[in-house]
């Protein structure tokens, strides 16, 4: 089985936008999994992915409130396709990542994060894939807002693209 992936994080409804950009959306409705890796700010996002969503795997982040920190973990695990995924919000300063995050999450193969709105796709010294996407609403010092796609096929993560909102 194939599975189209969305990663996304620190979106910041309404605070940095008043809702999701469009394309954003619509990938969210195409995909088979989105994952949200915190920083929501707002819980009628959280309802409106979960209505849009076949399925989502999402966290809290630090700008993230009591309702939603009821609703979501801080740590979020889950096997796709037999690959390993674990996804928080804030892994530390980006010195030292890949060996810190490997040591973290021995037992993973992808972890997805957030906060910094920097990109980043790294692998860690023992094969763990570190994937931040961005922010689709926030750029901060960044040329564009981002977004992650990915494909996940056969135990395999391929195809991860690092989507500019147009």
């Amino acid at each position: 089985m194939t599975l189209r992936l969305l990663l996304m994080a620190d979106t910041h409804v309404p605070a940095r936008a008043k809702d999701l950009p469009g394309q954003l959306w619509a990938a969210a409705g195409q995909a088979d999994v989105v994952f949200h890796a915190g920083d929501w700010t707002a819980l009628a996002l959280l309802d409106e992915l979960v209505a849009r969503s076949k399925r989502l795997v999402a966290v809290y982040g630090n700008n993230d409130g009591d309702a939603l920190r009821e609703r979501l973990p801080e740590l979020a695990h889950v096997t796709l396709e037999g690959v390993r995924f674990s996804m928080i919000h804030e892994t530390g300063p980006a010195k030292g990542r890949e060996a810190r995050c490997q040591n973290a999450f021995p037992d993973s193969h992808v972890l997805v994060f957030g906060h910094s709105h920097i990109p980043w796709d790294s692998t860690g010294p023992g094969g763990l894939r570190l994937l931040n996407p961005g922010s689709p609403t926030d750029r901060r010092r960044q040329p564009a807002c981002t977004y992650m796609t990915a494909t996940l096929a056969a135990g395999r993560l391929t195809d991860v693209e690092l989507v500019t909102v147009a």
